[in-house]
């Protein structure tokens, strides 16, 4: 990936400043590459416009990365559960993550399928297309209905002999605004990162974690999608927040990052507000380096986005194997602090559960 901005340094924090961005909008269907392999347009969009066709990608096999990831959070029940598919090329990983926020614990369980070479059936569009993980160690499944996605899930045993078992429904509306991006690097205009991130979807269902039973229901539990399709540098970084919920009884919530590829057109900065998309500028994450599970700052450099994160669990990972390599730091917390809308409503945020992250990866 390209250098990250020089950060200021002082002695409690690092606070990482990203270039002053065009924030092209994409309004039309177009196509995502052209024959030589290049972004035929980069920049944002509210619906998933751009039309990927992997063959399409000049570069080698084990270059190219696919990804599916859900998180549900229950605001008031305090717990939650994730989940990933991805194909790296040379790897499938696929991995549950339970989270008990009132015990501020996590329960991960990964798999690993070696040399899938883009064989575990992705989809070229969020918008259909089922798609199954399933090894001994773990099955998940991803099933999409009209305005439904549905995440069956299951661990014969989590490392203690207990199993886990999941069915829940998120409920998403056609009419509601998303994240949508797609950018290129500097050092390689042929690599790209194809994203978007569906927000504040209504979950309901249940998770059985040995005798116990955790409900998710609409009225506190939500989702997000983060839908990715790239060609990526080996080296990459990125700084990732989102969290939903109501607000008022309104559905809200948000999606930040920076720091992967070249942003210069877009960012993917964003509020969700009754299904509508207001667009941020520049986000700037400030964080003690020295501890994660210090309180954060979050920042935007057109003064609509400033809030407080307070962390109450690090998922913190470090991968290493041969040539790869994944350092992951999610924290999952409260934001609290303030927004203010495209109209310019301001709106004052309480302790709203989501997440923030810093992952840095060599694959």
């Amino acid at each position: 990936m390209p250098p990250l901005p020089f950060p200021r340094i002082d002695l409690t924090a690092i606070c990482v400043i990203i270039e002053a961005m065009n924030q092209h909008e994409i309004i039309s269907p177009i196509e995502l590459l052209d024959d030589r392999g290049h972004i035929v347009e980069e920049g944002w969009a509210r619906r998933q416009l751009w039309r990927y066709d992997r063959s399409r990608i000049r570069a080698s096999w084990y270059r190219i990365k696919e990804w599916d990831y859900y998180c549900v959070l229950s605001q008031k029940r305090e717990y939650g559960i994730a989940f990933t598919v991805s194909d790296l090329g040379y790897a499938g990983l696929a991995s549950i993550v339970w989270l008990d926020f009132a015990k501020r614990t996590f329960v991960p369980f990964d798999s690993l399928k070696m040399f899938t070479r883009g064989k575990l059936g992705f989809a070229p569009t969020s918008s259909r297309g089922d798609l199954r993980y399933k090894d001994n160690k773990l099955e998940i499944s991803y099933i999409l209905r009209k305005g439904e996605r549905r995440i069956v899930a299951r661990c014969p045993s989590l490392g203690d002999g207990r199993e886990l078992q999941c069915d829940l429904v998120l409920a998403q509306d056609p009419e509601a605004d998303s994240m949508n991006i797609a950018t290129s690097w500097k050092e390689n205009r042929r690599a790209f990162y194809y994203n978007q991130k569906v927000n504040c979807m209504p979950a309901r269902g249940e998770v059985t974690i040995g005798g116990e039973h955790y409900l998710f229901e609409p009225d506190d539990s939500f989702g997000v999608l983060d839908w990715g399709r790239g060609y990526w540098l080996y080296r990459n970084r990125w700084y990732w927040g989102s969290a939903s919920g109501l607000y008022e009884g309104i559905p809200l919530g948000w999606n930040i990052g920076y720091g992967f590829s070249d942003r210069t057109p877009a960012s993917e900065n964003m509020i969700f507000y009754g299904g509508r998309a207001h667009k941020l500028e520049e986000i700037a994450f400030h964080i003690n380096p020295n501890d994660y599970m210090a309180p954060w700052k979050i920042t935007s450099s057109d003064g609509r986005f400033e809030m407080d994160f307070e962390p109450i669990v690090n998922r913190h990972s470090d991968m290493r194997l041969v040539v790869i390599s994944s350092l992951q730091n999610q924290l999952f917390g409260y934001y609290s602090g303030q927004l203010i809308l495209d109209d310019g409503r301001t709106l004052k945020i309480d302790k709203m559960l989501g997440l923030a992250e810093d992952v840095q990866n060599k694959w």
